[in-house]
């Protein structure tokens, strides 16, 4: 099975660099709508028999035109949904972000017992992103597709990655971004593993990604606007 992970485009919120993991949440900015048609297009010959997105509006609105692209409807699953900042919500300071950080920085590193403040754990986060997932997956082989698309969010992308991913490593994941409609794309079962193939367009080596390449929408991947929420 492949499994394409992709961040949802640019929000308002990513412009301002808030905590903002609510649901529904915000909808995309124009620049946001204009990165989920190219993800349309990056995507439209994966040979993708399934769509899915996180139960907030960004990444919904981000995976319609592939699913429309495809003949699919996108699929809902509340699992995929973001990281929850809790008590810092809708916060944008930086010792609002370095907490939000922090915890995302334990979890990768094995510390699943820490809680974001007022909001879950690492084991609670992990279980319902696994079941997401798997929910996902078995969808997919349902309709007998041997591939998918999941739409999701920046943190909980790259905190599930390094954590069941592996050839991704907490340490690269942590130094990486996943910018505004980045994709990783990953081979595997929910029960026998997971790899990457890529990261943001860059191929995979056996141990470790290389390097970010270019967002689907053709900036620099590194300079596209948007924070990791």
């Amino acid at each position: 099975m492949r499994l394409f992970l992709v961040r949802h485009g640019q929000s308002p919120s990513n412009v301002r660099h808030l905590l903002d993991t609510a649901v529904p949440g915000p909808s995309l900015t124009d620049l946001g709508r204009e990165q989920a048609d190219a993800v349309a297009a990056l995507l439209a010959d994966e040979g993708i028999g399934l769509v899915a997105a996180s139960s907030q509006a960004r990444a919904q609105e981000t995976a319609r035109p592939l699913a429309s692209a495809l003949g699919l409807d996108v699929r809902v699953l509340d699992g995929l949904r973001e990281i929850a900042a809790g008590e810092n919500e809708m916060r944008g300071d930086d010792e609002a972000v370095a907490a939000y950080l922090g915890v995302v920085a334990s979890w990768l590193h094995g510390d699943l017992d820490v809680a974001q403040p007022g909001a879950e754990d690492g084991h609670a986060f992990l279980a319902r992103y696994d079941a997401g997932v798997a929910d996902a997956v078995a969808q997919a082989r349902a309709a007998g597709v041997e591939a998918l698309a999941v739409v999701s969010h920046g943190a909980a992308i790259r905190t599930w990655t390094g954590v069941r991913v592996a050839n991704l490593t907490a340490d690269f994941v942590i130094a990486h971004g996943l910018e505004n409609t980045g994709c990783v794309a990953l081979e595997g079962s929910p029960e026998d593993g997971w790899r990457a193939l890529t990261w943001m367009g860059a191929v995979v080596d056996a141990d470790e990604a290389r390097a970010t390449g270019t967002g689907p929408a053709g900036e620099p991947a590194d300079t596209v606007p948007g924070s990791v929420f």
